[in-house]
């Protein structure tokens, strides 16, 4: 019996920007019984049923943008007489759909770090269950990732979980809902291997992959001070603790990693935050701004961001300490006008952000918007089970603008932000000519892949923004890509100061463990 692992997508690029993770761990979760699983994703190159063999499983991931492409792929293994097993948060939500439209033999909902080894002796024995049940567990029981099976050259950057879940309730989000609300943060030590393994493979940059690195903010402490039981007080103060020791070990890894990571705007009045981040060279973030209005931010649960002039200093702060925003910006919100798209495109650029994207609302399941949406839509709101070209770009109705409008806004937005000389100009934060150049590759690489292959419908607009996806992705791969160290080893502690070293310096201790 063969394990297959496949991450599902209508568009091949070739290459990848970052690891899709969970191929790695659902990797790393497979007893060794079953022999090395074979992966596929893709968005490298598309998969190859004919390939697979009756009573081989075949593990599927999807979530609410693939799970069309995801189900094509179940029925015609399935058809071969393999076993398709759904995961991922889509068929978290919506397990029987997996079965309905995909095959599936069997569906596992919540982490499948634990559970897959159970799926796995289940399909072998003949005996799958429908429904698997993996629940949130414990970050400790986190699996370790299979970096060994990651070919060099497919992606420019490596990925690295640190904790999963969000204390926020965004309403066009649905992490909190499905991951959590308690962040579940792993210990130091192997998210410090991993990264160590990633550089050994030659990857020197590195996303954090986490739904928030900054799970605890000082607010958070203030309220939980004022409370007379001190408990929640202590955990939060732990939590905190343990993410200035994980950056404190990660900027003892070799120099030339860079780390890019997601947080909330509310790290920009953390000081101490901010000098820890940089000092582990976590030099990018995305940063949900989402809208520049307070109506809009109240709309979508994030009153706890600023506005105005508020939100330019806020975001410039990140700057001043070396770090890069991503900045995230939400399109067709109820209180949005004709005015908003050009008022945000001015703002991403008064702000200094170095890169921006800009997403028409959609309501994904599991949301609150997404509840409130169906609610007058039950008859068609499963929309992800349309062909790609003839679902909707934009599902709720605005009441001044029409769907052409905000696409048109939208593609505007992408347009001003991404032309050549304001990303010439902008890469002028790096001074090294193969930095700029890099700079200016990933920022048409990025508007090619999520501004004009996801605003297209199909046809010629498409297969050209996908063509030169494809074209750009390739060098970006090479000028991203560092030099293999397979000797590198894991910083442990800091030892005691030395007799001779210098005042204040520590020695570091090395794992000597044998290079992956």
């Amino acid at each position: 019996m063969q394990v297959h692992l496949i991450n599902p997508s209508d568009i091949s690029f070739g290459a990848g920007v970052i690891t899709p993770r969970w191929l790695y761990v659902l990797a790393g979760a497979t007893p060794r019984c079953y022999g090395d699983p074979w992966i596929t994703d893709e968005t490298l190159q598309p998969a190859q049923p004919e390939k697979m063999a009756p009573g081989d499983v075949v593990g599927i991931g999807i979530t609410t943008s693939n799970a069309s492409r995801g189900y094509e792929l179940g029925r015609l293994v399935r058809e071969r007489g393999c076993l398709p097993v759904f995961g991922g948060i889509h068929a978290t939500l919506y397990p029987e759909e997996s079965h309905t439209h995909g095959g599936a033999v069997a569906v596992v909902r919540g982490d499948g770090d634990l559970v897959w080894s159970e799926v796995l002796s289940d399909c072998a024995a003949g005996r799958p269950r429908r429904i698997y049940e993996g629940g949130s567990i414990a970050a400790a029981d986190f699996a370790f990732p299979r970096w060994d099976l990651l070919s060099r050259g497919s992606y420019m950057w490596g990925s690295v979980q640190t904790v999963r879940g969000c204390p926020k309730r965004c309403s066009f989000c649905s992490v909190w809902r499905t991951d959590g609300q308690v962040p579940r943060q792993r210990p130091v030590s192997p998210v410090v291997e991993e990264v160590v393994m990633l550089r050994r493979r030659g990857y020197r940059f590195i996303a954090l992959a986490d739904d928030n690195f900054y799970p605890v903010t000082q607010r958070d402490l203030a309220l939980a001070a004022g409370r007379s039981n001190k408990s929640q007080y202590d955990r939060l103060l732990s939590i905190r603790s343990e993410r200035f020791e994980l950056m404190k070990q990660l900027a003892r890894i070799s120099k030339d990693v860079i780390f890019f990571t997601q947080i909330t705007m509310e790290a920009a009045e953390d000081e101490a935050f901010l000098n820890a981040m940089k000092a582990a060279r976590i030099k990018g973030a995305l940063i949900g701004v989402e809208s520049v209005s307070v109506t809009g931010l109240k709309s979508l649960y994030k009153g706890f961001n600023l506005s105005g002039d508020d939100l330019i200093a806020s975001l410039q702060r990140f700057n001043q300490s070396g770090i890069h925003v991503l900045g995230s910006f939400i399109f067709g919100l109820q209180s949005d006008t004709p005015a908003t798209f050009t008022a945000t495109s001015e703002l991403a650029d008064r702000a200094g952000l170095t890169f921006a994207q800009f997403i028409p609302l959609t309501p994904f399941p599991g949301t609150i918007d997404f509840e409130k949406w169906a609610k007058g839509n039950e008859t068609s709101s499963r929309y992800w089970l349309l062909p790609p070209n003839k679902r909707p770009r934009v599902y709720l109705p605005h009441p001044t603008m029409s769907e052409e409008e905000i696409k048109h806004h939208t593609k505007q937005a992408w347009a001003s932000f991404y032309g050549i000389r304001k990303i010439w100009r902008r890469s002028r934060c790096t001074s090294k000519l193969r930095s700029r150049l890099a700079f200016i590759l990933i920022s048409k690489l990025y508007s090619q892949m999520y501004a004009k292959t996801g605003m297209t419908t199909g046809g010629f607009r498409r297969a050209l923004a996908v063509g030169w996806a494809r074209i750009i992705a390739r060098p970006c791969v090479a000028l991203f890509s560092g030099r293999p160290l397979p000797d590198l080893q894991i910083p442990l502690r800091t030892a005691p100061k030395q007799a001779g070293s210098t005042a204040g310096e520590a020695e570091v201790v090395y794992n000597k463990v044998p290079a992956s």
